[in-house]
């Protein structure tokens, strides 16, 4: 082989290494209604169609005034393990936190939550017809999970909306007080191993909204405050992109709502991406581009396709 061909070789090598592309569906609050529970089948089908490498639920996977039964979570788990694709769920608050409401059956949210670990978080595998490793975190937070896509590490938090399961007086409750410190060790210790792997991205999934316009202001909601400093300043000491997907608000969108804290500055290495929520269906295809500087691209794919 002559000099002039094998680095002709190589450059295509280095060439095509720089074009990798990964698609994930990004998903959550659904199925919430009994149309959404018919719909949500022949959605999963067309968003595997699609060759997806990862479908992602970031919580709420009923309607808060639907029963938390062990029946309905294994429906739900049913649906989930038809992908093609791996499948990772992230819980959400109307599947734990929110099931002592009467209307709910007035369940003990704690006992859920661990029925949800049983369930949906039984050994160290995705869900879906092809499972992907994930790593736990060690102890009672099985939902706390890591796994790893191209250049990107994700990492998945137990963060419910309705304030993180605080209380009306805007105090922690003993849960918030026990969860959040393997909350934030979970964050930190992801961002680490990121950086000590060379990742070029982060992606973080939790369920809640963690109300970026008031934590701007510093008034914001008390249960996400110590979360969002937490994430600015891993993001500020991480040299590649960051990615939250989260849920709860049921207005898709895709942003850059996280701010400097000394100039007041968009972080532009920061991304949010909310789902679709009820009452409107649909995905976020995303994209893992390793040619794009963003490295994340995103399409909205509503529900029905062709649907507003």
């Amino acid at each position: 082989m002559t000099k002039h061909l094998l680095s002709l070789l190589l450059m295509l090598a280095v060439g095509s290494a720089h074009a990798d592309t990964w698609r994930i569906a990004l998903i959550g609050d659904t199925p919430y209604s009994d149309y959404e529970r018919q719909e949500f089948p022949r959605m999963l089908q067309a968003i595997n169609a699609e060759h997806v490498d990862l479908v992602v639920h970031a919580g709420d996977f009923k309607h808060s005034r639907d029963a938390c039964s062990d029946a309905l979570f294994a429906d739900r788990k049913q649906s989930f393990d038809a992908s093609a694709a791996p499948f990772i769920y992230v819980p959400g608050d109307n599947e734990w936190s929110d099931c002592n409401r009467v209307i709910a059956g007035h369940h003990d949210p704690l006992e859920r939550l661990d029925a949800l670990r049983r369930i949906f978080m039984a050994d160290d595998e995705s869900l879906g017809q092809h499972r992907l490793p994930l790593q736990r975190q060690t102890g009672a937070y099985r939902e706390h999970q890591r796994w790893r896509l191209g250049p990107v590490l994700f990492t998945s938090l137990n963060v419910p909306g309705g304030n993180n399961n605080y209380l009306l007086n805007g105090r922690p409750s003993k849960e918030a007080e026990a969860r959040m410190p393997q909350v934030l060790a979970w964050l930190r210790e992801s961002f680490a191993l990121a950086r000590q792997e060379n990742r070029r991205g982060v992606v973080v999934v939790m369920q809640a909204n963690p109300a970026f316009k008031t934590f701007r202001t510093g008034i914001g909601h008390g249960g996400y405050r110590s979360l969002l400093e937490a994430l600015r300043t891993e993001t500020l000491n991480f040299p590649g992109q960051v990615l939250l997907v989260h849920g709860d608000t049921h207005w898709q969108r895709v942003d850059q709502p996280l701010r400097h804290p000394l100039t007041g500055k968009k972080m532009v290495n920061f991304t949010r991406v909310e789902t679709f929520g009820y009452p409107y269906m649909g995905w976020v295809k995303a994209f893992i581009d390793t040619e794009s500087p963003a490295l994340f691209r995103f399409e909205a794919r509503s529900w029905p396709q062709g649907s507003p």
